[in-house]
């Protein structure tokens, strides 16, 4: 009951590219996509040229994408050596494997992507893909509020 739409999203804490630390409270007063993926997943990799396009058609709107990678410690540098290959947008951060997002989230698959409204408030803990285009209505309604 924790994850229903209009309860607070569980925060987290993690570092960016630079090794910064970073919250999801950090983000509050914006509309946040989580995108939690790794560079081992094929199914995630297939999502990423129909996000960067989301990206680039919300580029001035108030939603942050956050990516949350999946891999492990061991493999941070080839995380970093993937951002910048793929140059991936948004704020990449590196959660180290399947921890505590991934159980706060009940998250048993990846990818898998979450909607977090303005106040910090859950939308959807089970979003749509970037490649399904309810998705860009979702954030689009979202910034409304």
């Amino acid at each position: 009951s924790k994850l229903l739409p209009g309860q607070p999203a569980i925060d987290f804490e993690m570092l960016d590219v630079e090794g910064n630390v970073k919250h999801l409270a950090d983000f509050r007063g914006k509309v946040i996509y989580i995108d939690l993926w790794a560079t081992w997943c094929g199914p995630c990799k297939y999502q990423i040229p129909y996000l960067k396009r989301l990206e680039e058609e919300m580029r001035d709107s108030d939603v942050v994408f956050l990516g949350v990678s999946l891999d492990e410690g061991k493999d941070k540098q080839k995380w970093l050596d993937f951002i910048k290959k793929e140059q991936l947008g948004g704020v990449q951060l590196h959660a180290e494997g399947w921890g505590k997002i991934t159980k706060d989230y009940k998250i048993k698959g990846i990818p898998h992507f979450i909607v977090v409204d303005r106040k910090g408030n859950i939308v959807s803990t089970d979003a749509p893909r970037p490649s399904q285009p309810e998705l860009k209505a979702i954030l689009e309604a979202e910034l409304k509020k």
